[in-house]
């Protein structure tokens, strides 16, 4: 099945040399000029990914971001901010929103493309068998195991969910809510400050490898799992 991209721009001719471009790779495409279209174009078919335009009318993108990866129906899905402010300050800004990848006007539809296909396969986690890897690490979905290189990693099950959800959506930043939600569910009632505990205990885990610093706290805004240093 094509992948289905929503190209949130509010100029014409970008929205429609994107979409053309990505027709072209394969893949289908949906338009917005605006946050409410957008929004309008989710609610009638989530798609697989979003490509969302720094500077909108109204509702700037990194506000729409912000707003995305609160409901329901978006908050899983991956983001490409489209913009031509590179500086780092921004590209933290739009990280902390929710934002997956970055790529800065003016860009190549190549390297879009690339940059695409990246965060997709970084979002889908594993390929289908339960395998997910990171760098060194690895994790047999089926089997309950994680391994460092070719050394098994004894694990216990929360630090297990917390690793196998980090590990499945990497390089994006958590506040402690987010991951409540997303490892211990919304039903379950536990302490925000109970994730700093596990936190901790998984980067124990992963001491004995040097891998610890996956595990990367953002100031004032959560928590990030990530490869790069």
């Amino acid at each position: 099945m094509h992948k289905r991209i929503l190209i949130v721009e509010d100029e014409a001719s970008i929205r429609d040399m994107v979409a053309f471009a990505l027709r072209k790779a394969g893949m289908d495409t949906a338009q917005a000029a605006d946050a409410r279209a957008a929004q309008m174009s989710i609610a009638e078919q989530v798609p697989d990914l979003i490509l969302l335009d720094w500077m909108l009318p109204g509702t700037s993108g990194l506000d729409l971001a912000r707003r995305l990866r609160k409901e329901e129906l978006s908050r899983e899905v991956p983001i490409i901010m489209l913009t031509a402010r590179g500086e780092e300050m921004d590209r933290v800004n739009g990280l902390e929103a929710g934002v997956d990848d970055y790529v800065v006007k003016p860009f190549s539809t190549r390297e879009l493309i690339a940059r695409i296909k990246a965060v997709l396969r970084r979002s889908q986690g594993d390929d289908g068998s339960g395998m997910v890897e990171l760098g060194r690490l690895r994790i047999d979905g089926p089997a309950h195991r994680v391994f460092a290189g070719d050394e098994p990693v004894p694990i216990g099950p929360t630090e297990y969910r917390l690793l196998y959800f980090f590990m499945t959506h990497p390089e994006r930043v958590y506040s402690r809510a987010q991951l409540l939600d997303h490892v211990w569910g919304g039903s379950v009632y536990v302490e925000e400050r109970t994730v700093d505990v596990h936190i901790r205990r998984l980067r124990k885990t992963l001491e004995p490898w040097k891998l610890e610093d996956m595990v990367q706290t953002v100031r004032g805004a959560g928590y990030r799992f990530s490869a790069s240093p």
